[in-house]
């Protein structure tokens, strides 16, 4: 999306703000403090978002059990499970594959895996979403992402995958905050900010189409809606939340 002088005229500015921050990049010394740092931040967003977001997350998440296996159990892959923010919203006796490609989740996952008796853990995996060999093909029921796929690397490649560990008939979901529409302040703001952003917070992308990833990926079915997430800051509201079936 080409951006119009003024929004390079002000990201200018913002970037010039972050110079320090820049440097220390520069320097290879921000990367390692963000990663030791970033989990400790959304623990405490992730509190936050889930009590914005709550009802949403329900709905969204209502229909799990319509995914269980052949015989009746329900094995769920999380992946980017952070700090298990989304544990309390799976249904009981769910067998739980935890993914993330930051280690220094691990505390934050044990405290809310303690506060979720109803999960049952199968296995943990530090490891890039993009690459996940140690799961076979076809053997979970569910994946679930959220808040995820505006930092991976490649959403092509993560949804790739996706859709090779998933079983047939089963279901990927996914909540996301992503690009707003075309002319709307959200992403005049999102495109000021989204440099910036990408350092400060490990990556994460302010203005992704994930949709439109979504729509190529090579699912049988798509459920995907647009919404605002009831959040303060203006730039992250647009969201899409649904599921996408193999």
């Amino acid at each position: 999306m080409e951006a119009s002088w003024s929004v390079v005229l002000l990201r200018t500015g913002v970037q010039l703000l972050a110079f320090p921050i820049y440097l220390l990049w520069y320097l290879g010394l921000w990367g390692p403090f963000c990663k030791k740092a970033f989990p400790h931040i959304m623990a405490r967003l992730a509190l936050s978002y889930n009590e914005k977001m709550a009802p949403k997350k329900k709905e969204l998440f209502s229909n799990l059990k319509d995914f269980a296996g052949p015989s009746g159990g329900l094995t769920l892959l999380e992946i980017g499970a952070g700090s298990g923010a989304n544990f309390e919203f799976y249904p009981a006796g769910c067998r739980l594959i935890c993914n993330d490609f930051n280690d220094h989740f691990s505390k934050f996952l044990d405290k809310s895996l303690s506060q979720n008796r109803h999960l049952q853990l199968e296995r943990r995996m530090i490891a890039p979403a993009e690459d996940l060999p140690q799961i076979p093909n076809a053997s979970v029921d569910v994946v679930v992402c959220t808040l995820v796929l505006c930092s991976v690397e490649s959403t092509e490649r993560v949804l790739k995958e996706a859709l090779r560990m998933l079983r047939p008939g089963g279901a990927f979901y996914f909540m996301e905050h992503v690009a707003g529409a075309p002319f709307s302040w959200s992403l005049f703001w999102q495109q000021i900010y989204d440099p910036v952003w990408q350092i400060l917070f490990d990556g994460c992308h302010l203005a992704r189409e994930t949709w439109r990833d979504l729509e190529k990926a090579g699912f049988s079915e798509l459920k995907l809606w647009h919404t605002r997430a009831p959040l303060p800051w203006h730039p992250s509201q647009p969201h899409i939340i649904g599921y996408a079936v193999k």
